[in-house]
């Protein structure tokens, strides 16, 4: 079974897109960066590869979508604490990032989203297992 899990995306100004989430706590892999691509380290198990439009191209056969204008993707991470999910979110939106819903607060889940440089849209929540419906 797979152990790691990498998100490749499509970015306009790579330079720009590694500050930005550097800038969100994520680091870089300089082993995996170059000028086409930069690996952002989110845990060790999961890593964002952030590609160059022309690089990711070589990868596909169809269009790029405009995720400022489509979703083709939701990437949906866990945070320690509803504190932790608003603050990540907060610095996400002082970044430059855009917030695309209101925070939902479901009692046992709380989440909110925002949308990056490129316009990939990125949940956070944080999940209370204690308090999670009982069926």
């Amino acid at each position: 079974m797979p152990s790691k899990v990498f998100i490749n995306l499509p970015v306009n100004d790579l330079k720009r897109s590694i500050d930005f989430f550097q800038n969100l706590g994520f680091s870089s892999s300089p082993q995996f960066t170059d000028e086409k691509a930069g690996c952002m380290i989110v845990s060790d198990s999961i890593y964002v590869m952030l590609l160059t439009d022309t690089y990711f191209r070589s990868f596909i056969d169809t269009d790029i979508c405009d995720a400022h204008r489509q979703t083709e993707v939701l990437i949906a991470l866990d945070a320690a604490s509803v504190d932790e999910a608003k603050q990540f979110i907060s610095k996400a939106e002082s970044l430059g990032g855009r917030i695309y819903a209101e925070a939902k607060d479901h009692g046992f889940m709380y989440q909110h989203g925002f949308a990056d440089l490129d316009g990939h849209k990125w949940e956070i929540a944080y999940v209370d297992m204690s308090q999670f419906p009982q069926s």
